[in-house]
């Protein structure tokens, strides 16, 4: 009898680990917020270099916090701002310090207005006072401190304006903003996506001058998108969208004197005709701005040094390319006027030092890898961090370099990806690490050394929970297809049986540049990828020729015939591995969205041979749809290059269906217009081919906001059981 108590117990306890252990990941338990990772939110260096700030959120009170930690402790020392005191402010939802730590400029009301720029009320908080004061009764945008802290520039109605933090006035400094016509300060739609940044004006270091670029957008076309909101009638949002080809804006830029209340516009000496402005920083000379000058074409930049005292301009440095040159923000002025820059000019990207007159003092790294983060200098010990895929590209490591390229020095041991974030005086950096199977972990390290000195955060309680589901390991590797060793990660059902057969769903992006295959923690779709194994289907990914972080040469292939060279290798990286025997050759499906979606539309059309279905998610059905910066960089015109856009896009290739295609897209779209599936429904019933697809109303190019996310992987999961998932396993 006892003996059978004991039986029964052991039963009951491998019962429960056995049932725990197969725990099924749920749709809804992706997009719930199920697996969601702890973070560090909004973190700040103080200037003294031992305190770091973070942005806290107690959801017991709902109450927002700024609150500042000791790195050698790790203990909070005080609270610099609570929500729940602060009167007319419920909650902030980001800060930003004067350059002295005495005011904090705190966004409230935040509404997005495309992928990076917002409008918000912001309010200033003196942190010896205690007292807070509204910026300006608008919205607006950009609110920037001046460095003595005394002014804040912003941008309202595509003007600029200055307010006096010790006056309370507020002074106008461009009166011919226009909507559609002109902005002051801001960059226009092109400019946001595609070189980064909203904010187009930057303080001297004096606070007397500030330099803004101008855009005219008279000439650019104007896209207009129908809101249907819910309303009984809808409205429209028309905005200027200069397509591949079309007219830009002309911009101009500019520099305003506080002192004297005048605006003079900077002329280089040199003529360009149709060019950008891609960046704008002032040097350590007050008078002295950097302007970089881009062609239209994206192969030659040059970097101009304005001096606003004397009026003249002194062109210090031409980077060029046989393709293109990549805008960064890397530049750094050091004390005696020399500067770092990044550059592919050795076919990989490496930092380089120079002198004032743009003379080069050395190259400070070498080597066929990439520098993929450049954190900054360390003025004291003449030191530069940085961030590299030297121990492999789907890593990253932090290293620390002499500025005359000797002892170098690895920070980061743990193989995966690190992220370094450093404290102002370079003694410390808070490193974040993950890999496919390490959720982010939190450290703090020194910053000499890279020693562990504590443990900040981490997602233990994550990794515990995941414990119970059925997960299956990322397993990596590269695939030999065209000549070159492909990044490939492949994910199996956690009950693979060698001796079956399954489907393989393939996902890519492919985009210039861009990386899919790396050893990072899960993102959603990862999730996903873990809820289809479980179902019995094999999911991979394969980064193919002109991705990025393996060098110019193979990033920079696919120049002028976007879409050719990444589809061959997705096409014969599917032959190859369906000749697995684990592998169903005869159903082999893909995916992809935006760039990936033009991909998988292009692989189903021109691999029909090899693709049984393919689905699209908000695709560039054709390059003469999509804006003039990202698509000329890679194609030039379409007036220049009329072949490299037709032969490549999947509009042009609608007639070769014949698997099963799922196109999805939001009428939001500000970004890869609706327009780009519209055309592509009615070539597909022009050609007699019989489609699914879905439309999002009013949903941008995320496709989300409450059970959008959910309803979308719904629909794509049953269409990839549709036509994917008989005879699973068998």
């Amino acid at each position: 009898m006892r003996f059978t108590k004991q039986l029964l117990l052991v039963c009951l306890i491998t019962s429960f680990f056995t049932s725990a252990q197969n725990n099924k990941i749920s749709l809804e338990d992706i997009w719930s917020g199920t697996f969601r990772t702890e973070r560090m939110d909004a973190l700040h260096s103080m200037n003294n270099g031992q305190q770091y700030s973070v942005l806290n959120l107690d959801r017991t009170t709902r109450s927002i916090t700024i609150d500042v930690y000791d790195y050698k402790t790790l203990n909070k020392d005080y609270t610099l701002v609570n929500s729940s005191n602060l009167g007319p402010i419920q909650s902030f939802s980001d800060y930003t310090f004067s350059a002295d730590e005495s005011q904090i400029l705190l966004a409230t009301e935040v509404e997005s207005i495309f992928r990076r720029s917002t409008l918000g009320k912001y309010y200033v908080y003196n942190t010896k006072t205690k007292q807070l004061e509204l910026v300006a009764a608008e919205k607006i945008q950009e609110p920037t401190f001046s460095p003595d802290g005394f002014k804040l520039a912003y941008g309202y109605n595509n003007n600029l304006f200055v307010k006096n933090l010790k006056t309370g006035d507020t002074q106008q400094i461009t009166y011919d903003g226009e909507k559609n016509i002109i902005i002051n300060g801001i960059t226009d739609w092109v400019y946001e996506e595609e070189f980064g940044f909203v904010r187009a004006f930057e303080w001297n270091a004096d606070s007397n001058k500030i330099a803004f670029i101008r855009f005219d957008e008279t000439e650019v076309p104007e896209f207009s998108m129908d809101v249907y909101g819910q309303d009984l009638y809808q409205t429209q949002n028309v905005f200027k969208y200069p397509k591949a080809g079309e007219a830009n804006a002309i911009v101009s830029l500019h520099i305003y004197d506080v002192n004297s209340d005048e605006t003079a516009e900077v002329k280089v000496d040199k003529s360009y005709t149709d060019f950008y402005i891609p960046r704008i920083e002032w040097t350590n000379n007050p008078d002295v701005l950097s302007a970089q000058y881009m062609n239209r074409h994206q192969d030659e930049l040059d970097l101009w040094f304005v001096n606003a005292a004397k009026n003249t301009t002194k062109l210090v440095l031409e980077d060029r390319d046989k393709a293109y040159v990549d805008v960064t923000d890397n530049l750094t002025f050091l004390e005696d006027y020399s500067f770092i820059w990044t550059s592919e000019k050795d076919g990989y990207n490496h930092i380089y030092h120079y002198d004032e007159s743009g003379k080069l003092i050395n190259q400070i790294t070498k080597g066929n890898w990439e520098v993929t983060n450049y954190y900054g200098f360390d003025a004291k010990d003449k030191k530069i961090f940085y961030q590299s895929t030297e121990k492999g590209s789907i890593n990253r490591d932090v290293y620390s370099i002499k500025l005359n390229g000797r002892n170098k020095t690895r920070l980061t041991t743990e193989s995966g990806s690190n992220n370094a974030a450093f404290s102002a005086d370079f003694s410390y950096f808070i490193n974040t690490f993950s890999n496919a199977s390490t959720a982010p972990v939190y450290t703090l390290n020194n910053a000499n050394s890279g020693e562990l000195i504590k443990l900040i955060k981490d997602n233990s309680a994550l990794e515990n929970a995941l414990k119970d589901y059925k997960m299956s390991e990322k397993e990596f590797s590269t695939i030999a297809v065209n000549g070159n060793d492909l990044n490939m990660w492949m994910i199996k059902p956690a009950d693979f049986d060698a001796s079956k057969t399954y489907p393989l769903f393939m996902f890519q992006y492919s985009g210039p540049g861009s990386q899919s295959v790396s050893n990072s923690w899960n993102n959603s779709n990862d999730y996903w990828y873990q809820y289809l194994a479980q179902k019995g289907y094999i999911v991979a990914c394969v980064d193919g020729r002109g991705t990025g972080f393996k060098g110019a040469e193979f990033k920079k292939v696919t120049q002028k015939e976007l879409g050719k060279y990444e589809l061959e290798d997705q096409i014969d990286a599917a032959k190859k591995l369906g000749s697995e025997s684990y592998i169903d050759a005869t159903r082999i499906g893909i995916w992809g969205w935006s760039y990936g979606g033009f991909m998988s539309s292009n692989a189903l059309f021109k691999g029909n041979d090899v693709f049984k279905m393919a689905i699209a998610v908000a695709p560039v059905t054709s390059w003469r749809f999509y804006d003039s910066i990202y698509t000329e960089r890679y194609m030039t015109t379409p007036q220049e290059n009329p072949s490299g856009y037709d032969e490549n896009s999947p509009i042009n290739h609608v007639d070769k269906l014949k698997g099963d295609f799922l196109l999805i897209h939001g009428t939001g779209d500000d970004n890869v217009h609706v327009q780009n599936t519209m055309r592509m429904v009615e070539a597909l019933i022009q050609a007699d081919k019989q489609f699914e697809w879905m439309i999002y109303p009013d949903k941008n190019h995320g496709i989300y906001g409450g059970n959008t996310r959910l309803h979308l992987y719904k629909k794509m999961t049953n269409f990839i059981d549709e036509t994917l998932g008989d005879k699973i396993g068998k």
